[in-house]
């Protein structure tokens, strides 16, 4: 009887051993440095609110925020957009579908760090092939990266080129619980193709747009591999993430208590802007 009452507990053991280990204990830490000052080497020194004080002070934070929202603000109408779309394309009855499929998610699983460099090729000022292609029929080139005005608009096009896949499956998912009959009894009323997906698939398929969206948010606020590698945040700091500023806080400048500080913050801040998104589309249903 002893061995059956704690067997369950020894199932759970590896599962709350990695809890603790790998959640709790960095989330407490990184709380408990927001209120210090480490750099690793030096022994851990308190600093009260100091942290917080100088994040609200600090401008290059806030312009990383701009950046980040700039990126949304592209980024998740383009994701919506296109993945709607090719699901619709991949929801009809055409040859090849399980290719085309397959095509479109292929970017998904292959690694960003390999897709940031193909990219980084692609859109480059001299050697660029999009720039080469641009020469050839007359055109001159464009700084898609080094433009601080089209920089993040680049980034944004690229990020949605690699991820658009996994949200078509979602969204071809949502299309395909719309029953037919809907659409045959709209057919009888002789409503138009655009009358049918604005009164039956859009409101049919809400849910799915209300994931697509926030899985875009949470994706599009942890932009870090591509600035990172293709432009390093610049150029005039365009392109600095948020969470590629908190990177260069921790690991470039060694102010561990600070970063812990402006993560913290920028968590909150996703936080509310998910909530908000998801009272928004609940009123709009």
């Amino acid at each position: 009887m002893k061995k059956k009452k704690w067997l369950p507990y020894l199932f759970v053991a590896p599962y709350l051993l990695h809890l603790i280990v790998f959640v709790a204990f960095p989330v407490f830490f990184s709380l408990f440095l927001t209120f210090h000052k480490w750099n690793i080497i030096s022994p851990v020194e308190y600093v009260g609110v100091a942290n917080y004080t100088r994040m609200f002070q600090d401008r290059m934070f806030w312009k990383a925020i701009f950046n980040t929202f700039k990126f949304l603000l592209i980024h998740i109408p383009l994701q919506l957009i296109f993945a709607l779309a090719l699901a619709e394309f991949l929801n009809q009855n055409i040859k090849f579908k399980g290719f085309y499929r397959a095509a479109f998610f292929l970017p998904v699983i292959v690694s960003g760090v390999v897709v940031t460099i193909l990219w980084q090729q692609l859109l480059g000022f001299d050697s660029g092939l999009i720039n080469r292609l641009l020469v050839i029929i007359g055109l001159e080139k464009v700084g898609w990266l080094i433009d601080p005005n089209i920089a993040m608009g680049s980034i944004a096009v690229m990020a949605t080129w690699k991820n658009v896949g996994l949200y078509v499956i979602l969204f071809l998912v949502g299309l395909q619980t719309v029953p037919p009959s809907y659409y045959e009894a709209a057919e009888i009323e002789g409503a138009s193709h655009w009358q049918k997906f604005r009164y039956i698939t859009l409101p049919l398929i809400n849910p799915t747009i209300f994931m697509v969206v926030i899985l875009s948010t949470i994706g599009g606020f942890s932009l870090f591999i591509e600035p990172y590698i293709m432009t390093g945040g610049g150029p005039l700091s365009s392109t600095l993430s948020s969470v590629l500023y908190i990177y260069k806080q921790a690991f470039e400048y060694y102010h561990m208590g600070y970063s812990a500080t402006l993560g913290f913050f920028f968590a909150f801040l996703i936080l509310m802007v998910v909530m908000i998104q998801k009272k928004y589309i609940e009123t709009n249903d």
